[in-house]
């Protein structure tokens, strides 16, 4: 899609999208090349310097008005990503809201990018400016594909920059939809533009010399691939990647409340959220009162129809997906580990799609793959710890470093055990760890560089020093 019209491929090439609940198609997309790689970046270069040049007010304008034609097309978009990933309608509904929050708070933030001045011994004036890369390319995931659209083009547009957005082939149609009301919102033809398609089409973007900047959010091992190649042209980088973030339980934590909330942060989204808690560590002496409590909540999760607002739980995204995760459980039990609920697709649905039951696993020991590895699917493993410096340990036991949560009603202790925990964003007593106003990415092998709040843009300009001396 170039300048808000879709259009066909250079070589005429074409792929299905399938509705994971049902497997049926529901839409044909044109696939890109390279020729349709080149002609984005050289209509993105074109247009980025008239772009950078309008006032700061102009380009928060810009996307205010989108937010606006977002939030009057919400159910629209909601219904649309539910048929393209699976999430249920309710998720999806609030993935629209949160689409066009982010773009108001970016619209908002237009005019504080902000520079220093700074003392020095020349007698002139030392002072520092934000300035745009260029045109960046916008890598995203299909689990909250119109979300992170937004989350990734906001930034770099109210910076200044000119956009590429490169969704997965799994489910591109909110972000096609997105682009359309970008150009009618009046972003300027060839600052956002959509190219569909698969790996190939992000590779050719990483590699192109005139892209200034990859944001990628997927799988690890992708985002290493990408980190290299784009070390060839020295390009920015942002990476948000994969998790295996621990919930942490103290025994002077609210029990209860844990009980009632804390499988919701591992079973959103089918649990294909790189922040899921997908580790449940929990201090010995209310281990067996925590997990009873655990599973009896995940047990009243409705696993169903993604289209029906009761239902927590959709499909994973494809059958393939869903039998990787069910390898990955079978494996952890026969190391030993303990279904306490689900480990099987359930019998009432369909099992040609990617229907799997929210499960819970004991007796994990740390060097399982199902307490190691992120198997983005809604599978928590449980692990008991005896005092602080174990459940520390634990919760560093993975080469990953997203999120996380820790519940105790110490003060003392959530100061000490954050500061000790490896990850990039952490919780108290609560889910959730991401705010559109503060900083968000991983340690370790969940990625480089910060999404969300001011943080992002810094991410999306260069840094220039200025000297203006104070003689003629």
């Amino acid at each position: 899609m170039l300048a808000g019209v879709r259009a066909t491929a250079a070589e005429g090439t074409t792929f299905t999208v399938h509705n994971p609940a049902t497997g049926e198609v529901v839409a044909v997309v044109a696939e890109a090349g390279q020729e349709d790689v080149d002609r984005a970046v050289a209509a993105a270069r074109r247009a980025q310097d008239a772009w950078a040049l309008c006032g700061p007010s102009d380009r928060g304008a810009v996307l205010a008005r989108l937010a606006d034609l977002i939030e009057a097309e919400a159910e629209a978009l909601a219904l649309l990503e539910t048929t393209d990933n699976g999430l249920p309608v309710a998720e999806t509904r609030g993935m629209a809201a949160g689409a066009a929050a982010i773009l108001r708070y970016y619209a908002g933030a237009a005019d504080k990018l902000l520079g220093q001045t700074m003392p020095n011994d020349a007698g002139g004036l030392l002072l520092t400016l934000r300035e745009p890369l260029g045109v960046a390319a916008l890598i995203t995931a299909w689990n909250a594909p119109l979300v992170l659209a937004a989350l990734k083009a906001a930034p770099a547009l109210v910076a200044g920059n000119a956009v590429l957005i490169k969704p997965s082939e799994l489910a591109p149609r909110t972000t096609l939809r997105f682009a359309e009301l970008a150009h009618a919102a009046g972003v300027p033809a060839g600052c956002l533009s959509v190219l569909t398609g698969g790996g190939a089409v992000g590779a050719a973007l990483v590699r192109h010399p005139d892209v200034a900047k990859v944001s990628f959010t997927g799988s690890t091992s992708t985002g290493i691939a990408i980190a290299r190649e784009a070390a060839a042209t020295l390009k920015r980088v942002t990476l948000e990647l994969g998790g295996k973030s621990a919930a942490v339980v103290f025994e002077d934590a609210d029990l209860e409340r844990i009980g009632e909330v804390a499988p919701g942060a591992a079973f959103g989204m089918a649990g294909q959220d790189c922040c899921a808690r997908s580790r449940l560590l929990v201090q010995r002496s209310v281990y067996d009162e925590v997990l009873e409590r655990y599973v009896a909540r995940t047990n009243r999760l409705i696993v169903g129809d993604p289209l029906d607002p009761a239902t927590d739980i959709g499909p994973l995204i494809s059958a393939a997906h869903r039998d990787r995760v069910d390898a990955c459980v079978r494996e952890g039990v026969a190391e030993g580990a303990i279904v306490l609920t689900g480990g099987a697709p359930p019998a009432h649905l369909d099992g040609s799609a990617g229907w799997y039951a929210p499960t819970v696993l004991d007796g994990v020991h740390p060097g399982m793959r199902v307490a190691r590895e992120e198997l983005f699917g809604p599978v928590v493993s449980v692990l008991p710890f005896t005092d602080e410096d174990e459940a520390v340990r634990l919760a560093n036991a993975t080469p990953y470093g997203l999120s996380g949560s820790i519940w105790t009603r110490d003060v003392g202790r959530a100061v000490r055990v954050s500061r000790r925990i490896r990850s990039g964003v952490l919780a108290v007593n609560s889910n959730t760890s991401v705010y559109l106003q503060a900083p968000f990415g991983g340690t370790k092998l969940s990625g480089l560089g910060r999404e969300y709040g001011l943080a992002a843009l810094e991410e999306n300009t260069e840094l220039k020093t200025l000297f203006l001396a104070g003689t003629a």
